[in-house]
């Protein structure tokens, strides 16, 4: 009985990883887009029940939509352990932290009032609209900007210790020189009113009074718009870079020495040298032939050259002799 059944519970476990965790049959492409729904819906509801006289009017239909959807979704996260052979690697991954905080705070509001109100964290599962409409390339492409974005941190924390130290700088400024009254208490204060004026946001709860403070805010906002546009630069560089890393190769050709070819090249773009040390040109008989018929074309034209210029050195030298002896005739 036991043989009989372990066969079975495997075939489930199959069946149910194919399902939730592909994408390639039309049952599991169904079930993620029904998923996907399912998230944006419960999303959804969630935001509707924020607004007061919704609330007030449809709260008790819009509880039993979450808690029917939050059953939905514990149901499927647990499913989703059980069909894999190690859940907790899952469980301790990406995803399964996201889906276990997209139902978490259902069951914390049971605990905590309001804690539902997390639940907007499902909105992040809707990443698996990447791998069932085949968008994986684009994952690729955000991996790319956050290689970039580690390879430019030293640059940006260097940026950020610098805007510190001015907003440091500018803050203790302006609560020295500007009363109390105007808002600059302290010095945190006054660092708050920094921040707010060199990222150019300018909310206006707090703002000079004296001419001086007044100058010394239409500096700030000068160099806000100066130095905001430094780590744009940085980071852009950093991506020009990996997309010409991840294009072209820093091998050089073997015969020219050219770098810079695009990884895909099988030739040199210069001098149409075999790229690919590690293998045969495949085309290199072919062009060991036509360089040896050329070379015996050319052999054969040297030839030729050659005879041509013994037939006019002949011929110079006929004309030479030709004309002494006219010279020398005596009737002449």
């Amino acid at each position: 009985m036991t043989d009989s059944s372990e066969p079975e519970h495997r075939t489930l476990r199959a069946r149910l990883f194919q399902i939730i965790f592909e994408s390639d049959t039309p049952l599991a492409k169904g079930f993620d887009l029904a998923l996907i729904a399912a998230i944006l819906i419960s999303v959804l509801v969630v935001m509707l029940d924020s607004v007061p006289h919704l609330n007030a009017r449809y709260g008790f239909w819009f509880a039993v939509i979450e808690w029917t959807f939050t059953g939905l979704f514990t149901l499927e996260y647990l499913l989703r352990l059980y069909c894999l052979d190690r859940p907790l690697r899952y469980a301790r991954g990406v995803y399964g932290i996201i889906d276990l905080l997209s139902i978490l705070p259902s069951w914390l509001s049971l605990v905590i009032p309001g804690g539902q109100s997390l639940l907007v964290v499902r909105i992040l599962r809707i990443m698996r609209l990447f791998r069932v409409l085949r968008l994986m390339e684009f994952v690729g492409e955000g991996n790319m900007l956050l290689e970039a974005l580690k390879r430019s941190r030293q640059k940006i924390l260097v940026f950020l210790i610098t805007v510190m130290a001015l907003v440091t700088i500018f803050g203790a400024i302006l609560y020295l020189i500007e009363p109390h009254e105007a808002g600059f208490t302290s010095i945190p204060r006054s660092m708050y009113w920094a921040i707010v004026t060199l990222t150019t946001v300018g909310y206006g709860d707090i703002t000079p009074v004296t001419p001086v403070g007044q100058i010394i805010s239409a500096l700030m906002m000068i160099i806000g718009y100066s130095i905001l546009a430094v780590p744009t630069g940085v980071f852009s560089a950093e991506v020009m870079r990996s997309i010409r890393r991840e294009r072209y190769s820093e091998e050089a050709c073997p015969g020219c020495g050219h770098e810079g070819h695009e990884r895909d090249a099988k030739y040199c773009r210069l001098c149409g040298t075999w790229l690919d040390e590690d293998s045969e040109d495949p085309h290199r008989e072919e062009q060991e032939k036509e360089r040896a018929s050329l070379e015996q074309e050319s052999e054969r034209l040297r030839e030729e050259s050659e005879t041509l210029k013994q037939e006019r050195r002949a011929l110079e030298q006929a004309r030479r002799d030709e004309h002494h002896n006219g010279g020398d005739d005596p009737s002449s």
